[in-house]
């Protein structure tokens, strides 16, 4: 097979799929050769705190095969937060970035407290040069959420996501303190402080994980009743090893797709729209011609990275759900500059779209929608991750769902 790999510019260069890749791992010298180049990351994770309040059962980092995180520090040292600001600075003056995202993340990133939280945002932005936009952002579980740290929030202008599943029951199938008691009275105390007149510019959006087994319009209800700016639905992270909760071999069956068409039709049909929907609105514009903005679908260069409480630099912690140190790149942030990871074999695979995919993936009428799924949920114990993702029935009953829905108004309006 022969690809054409774009460049920076307008021109391409063919590469045969035997030069491309050894097995299951990608030639980066190879692909360098052709004069392709990576796209710089513009949104670092920054892993404040490697501990959690929580004990969620989906959690793709403490009930995942890779156990890292057991020796590595619970919290980020202030040399090591001191460092990683600097590569992130560093990379951005290089690359002329015009905008940076910097996310502090966890674990749960509140337990680093009000005094964490200022020492970290302090840290990015006095590293990051004058004329970059930083947008930084806290994605929490809601539940340390109080004016004490909402105070250091407005500071520093930092924005909030927060993690919420839906109505009571909803929420509390998953998202438990180690003692298995619900999370969503907690959560909601938070949410509801946040959602102040006084806080709610601070308010990113709710991102909410799909458990196909509850009801989607009682959970889409429940993140409308506080106005999110914006909601991310996540498919649960699994595998052709370690298949998602109902989804089965059996190409015919699709229940993550059928509970997110369900919220689709609602959505979709409701003017003006109460909500952006991330999916949604990135398999709409990926329909319409346009390019993708996040990792689970479409074909665009993956420009994300993930610095972990150690320094290490990571290429996405949902890969620990596949195998022991499937994130990892041998690279930290006190030996190594950002560019240094973008010739590791994975980061490059995410960004050079369909030469990235398999056979199966590379024939299929809607790839450049579906860009194959997560790259997390294609991998298969042995094979790696030139497959599928395990959601593809899911995926292509969504997509052609949203595309027969598309299709009808277009011709309306023609018409």
């Amino acid at each position: 097979m022969t690809y054409h790999i774009a460049h920076e510019g307008t021109t391409t260069e063919a590469i045969d799929d035997a030069d491309l890749w050894s097995g299951n791992t990608l030639n980066v010298p190879a692909l360098r050769a052709t004069g392709w180049r990576p796209a710089p990351i513009r949104e670092f994770i920054l892993k404040l705190v490697g501990r959690c309040n929580l004990a969620c059962r989906y959690c793709y980092v403490y009930t995942a095969p890779d156990r890292s995180w057991l020796r590595r520090p619970q919290l980020m040292s202030a040399p090591t937060l001191a460092a990683a600001s600097r590569r992130i600075g560093q990379h951005a003056a290089e690359h002329g970035l015009r905008r940076v995202r910097v996310v502090l993340h966890g674990g749960e990133p509140l337990l680093a407290g009000a005094a964490g939280i200022e020492l970290a945002a302090t840290a990015v932005r006095r590293h990051v040069p004058a004329g970059v936009e930083l947008d930084l952002r806290v994605q929490t579980n809601g539940v340390l959420l109080d004016e004490t740290v909402l105070r250091t929030l407005h500071k520093h202008r930092i924005r909030v996501g927060v993690s919420l599943d839906g109505d009571a029951d909803s929420h509390d199938r998953h998202r438990v303190r180690a003692n298995g008691r619900g999370s969503y009275a907690e959560t909601v105390r938070g949410l509801r402080l946040l959602c102040r007149p006084e806080h709610r510019d601070l308010f990113a959006g709710l991102l909410c994980v799909v458990d196909a087994g509850t009801d989607p319009l009682a959970v889409y209800e429940e993140l409308l009743a506080y106005a999110p700016p914006s909601v991310d639905l996540l498919l649960p992270h699994g595998n052709w090893s370690s298949p998602p909760p109902g989804r089965t071999a059996d190409p015919t069956s699709t229940p993550y797709a059928d509970w997110l068409i369900t919220v689709f039709d609602r959505w979709y049909a409701t003017s003006p729209r109460q909500t952006r929907v991330v999916i949604f609105e990135e398999v709409m514009n990926l329909l319409l011609g346009g390019h993708s903005r996040c990792e689970q679908v479409g074909l665009s260069p993956v420009a994300f990275l993930v610095i972990d409480t150690d320094g290490t630099l990571q290429q996405v912690d949902t890969l620990k759900s596949a195998f022991p140190g499937a994130p990892d790149t041998g690279l930290d942030v006190f030996a190594h500059r950002i560019d240094a990871a973008l010739d590791h074999p994975s980061v490059a695979a995410r960004q050079i779209g369909l030469a990235a995919l398999g056979a199966t993936c590379r024939g299929c009428r809607i790839v450049r929608v579906c860009g194959g799924g997560h790259y997390t949920h294609r991998y298969r114990h042995g094979h790696g991750f030139r497959q599928p993702s395990v959601y593809c029935a899911d995926l292509t009953a969504l997509i052609g769902h949203i595309r027969r829905r598309l299709h009808s108004d277009l011709r309306r309006v023609a018409s």
